[in-house]
């Protein structure tokens, strides 16, 4: 008769620094999952591992038990690879929109599940909810048919996918145990893995607008990430990238809905954005063993974007998940618009020296665009477009940005927080920061 694994003592094991067993781990997991273990000693455990951390192998076995609370995806009828990427989050981080369309247009095939806004970040579930029609959240027939017959499909979690992930999450974000390497990169990985995937990219954000300002806790995380995910038997590479200042010049939902169609049919590109969007897709593709090299995967992604396939694997993917087929022809009349659209000047000249970019995306929260509880709704019209970025001279004819607000007192809050967002000075004050700081492989 086997001798049961209690609980309590995985936590005293674990509160004592031990190194917990696989199937210590599994018990504890699937405890998470039927509800046999309660949340406090949930709590337990989870401030246990913040205090004394994981070892690689405890974090792989973590990982995997997760992902094996719930169903793991079959790809296995598709004739080519399953990729995807995953970002730390940020401020006008709009990559995915873009990311998916175009590997998938070099023959990869890309079912990202992704998530909701998380504080000052944007989430790109809320980002494609401002298309009408647009099914986030379809059933799994309707996800499948979708990566298989167009080769991207962009949707939000489902319950049955590391369902032990998202009861354990929810414990720990009201616990204060949320900031564990070990603890992000099972949370992270579990969904991963259990969406059945052959490839992964990580973007993992560094700067004051991402949730690690610091270059070597960003670099831990990433490093854990990429040994865990491998580890647990899928390949994965990340790159460090860097967030001091918005990846896009539009912040919110509808406007990096239509930043993004400015972006797939070259009206507007914003030059980080393609930088960071290319050299995730280049991994990609050399992940999928469909680019012999990095050069090789960034040549053939440009010639996704340049020659109008992504935007067609984009559209497709749009109209085949229920939204309109003419979106990207005739974006100004589906997505949602604010009343005022309005500049916001600079009370004084000169150029942008520095961005507080999560003050940028707080702003953007301040207008309804973001929540700050999960059961708030989201305004998908508000936002911020024509974002200044370091560099950009400044008078009182260029402005900081303009506001997409619902009334004036949205307008003038916003307007408050955008001058308190910019520090402006001289030219030669621009620090020279570059956009892809580390490939991790």
């Amino acid at each position: 008769m086997t001798t049961p694994i209690l609980p309590q003592e995985i936590i005293r094991k674990k509160r004592d620094g031990g190194a917990l067993s696989s199937e210590e781990i599994q018990a504890f997991v699937g405890g998470i999952a039927d509800d046999s273990i309660s949340e406090g000693q949930i709590a337990a455990l989870a401030m246990a591992i913040f205090f004394n951390g994981m070892a690689r192998d405890e974090a792989v076995a973590l990982t995997l038990a997760m992902r094996d609370s719930g169903i793991v995806l079959d790809w296995s009828h598709l004739d080519g690879p399953v990729l995807d990427k995953h970002s730390t989050g940020g401020v006008g981080d709009n990559v995915s929109l873009m990311l998916a369309p175009a590997v998938a247009a070099c023959g990869g095939y890309v079912p990202m599940i992704s998530g909701r806004g998380l504080g000052h970040t944007g989430g790109t579930l809320d980002k494609l909810d401002s298309i009408p029609g647009y099914i986030s959240q379809p059933d799994n027939d309707l996800f499948r048919k979708v990566t298989k017959n167009v080769g991207c499909a962009i949707i939000g979690q489902t319950a049955d996918l590391a369902p032990a992930d998202k009861r354990f999450y929810g414990i720990r974000d009201v616990t204060s145990t949320v900031e564990s390497v070990p603890l992000i990169t099972g949370s992270i990985l579990s969904k991963k893995l259990a969406a059945g995937l052959t490839g992964l990219v990580l973007d993992v954000k560094c700067g004051n607008g991402a949730f690690m300002d610091d270059l070597e806790q960003a670099r831990e995380l990433a490093t854990s990430l990429v040994e865990v995910a491998n580890g647990a038997g899928l390949p994965t590479t990340a790159i460090l990238t860097d967030m001091n200042q918005p990846l896009a010049t539009a912040a919110g939902n509808a406007v990096e809905i239509s930043n993004c169609i400015d972006f797939l049919t070259g009206r507007h590109i914003d030059p980080r954005l393609w930088d960071v969007t290319v050299a995730l897709g280049a991994d990609m593709l050399v992940s999928g063993s469909l680019a012999s090299d990095k050069a090789d995967g960034r040549a053939k992604m440009e010639q996704a974007f340049t020659s109008g396939a992504a935007a067609t694997k984009f559209s497709q993917m749009v109209s085949a998940l229920g939204g309109p087929v003419d979106l990207i022809e005739k974006p100004e009349i589906h997505l949602p618009a604010a009343p005022i659209v309005r500049p916001v000047f600079a009370q004084k000249g000169g150029s942008v020296t520095d961005v507080d970019t999560r003050s940028i995306g707080l702003t953007v929260v301040t207008l309804k665009g973001g929540r700050t509880r999960a059961s708030d709704t989201i305004d998908p019209a508000v936002g911020l477009t024509e974002l200044a970025l370091p560099g950009d001279p400044i008078d009182n004819e260029q402005p900081l940005c303009f506001v997409h607000a619902q009334s004036e007192d949205q307008f003038k809050a916003a307007e408050t927080l955008i001058r308190q967002a910019y520090t402006l000075g001289n030219p030669r004050d621009v620090a020279d920061r570059p956009t892809l700081i580390e490939f991790i492989d």
